[in-house]
């Protein structure tokens, strides 16, 4: 196989990985509005496995151009780079929106408990 065909089959492993990522954070999002916490929670753990394994075939791809005098960068490369970029980004995000979701429901969940207990004082 050709350095070219290496680096590209590696693109793509490396879009694959990203897309699941992409994947399984929008299931852990649908848990989480749902208010499964604990499956969202895992969900979102198997995403952040997957765009892991993408970044290190990234960092395998770009330490081996760093050895070569002339790298070969190929668009596939660029656009798996991108995507990587892009989906780490929304996982960094979705983490920060379901712990407002997890701190919502805490705070409904305590303004029922408050209810319930003003009731129980009448």
């Amino acid at each position: 196989m050709s350095n070219v065909e290496n680096i590209n089959l590696a693109s793509m492993n490396m879009i694959l990985s990203a897309g699941n990522a992409r994947e399984l954070y929008n299931q852990s999002m649908d848990c989480v509005e749902n208010g499964d916490f604990t499956e969202g929670e895992r969900l979102l753990a198997r995403a952040e496995q997957e765009i892991t394994e993408a970044h290190k075939l990234q960092t395998r791809l770009l330490q081996e151009a760093i050895e070569e005098e002339h790298p070969t960068i190929t668009v596939l490369m660029v656009h798996a780079q991108d995507t990587i970029m892009a989906v780490d980004s929304e996982i960094r995000l979705i983490r920060r929106l379901q712990k407002l979701y997890r701190n919502l429901d805490e705070s409904e969940r305590s303004k029922i408990k408050l209810g319930a207990d003003s009731i129980d004082s009448i």
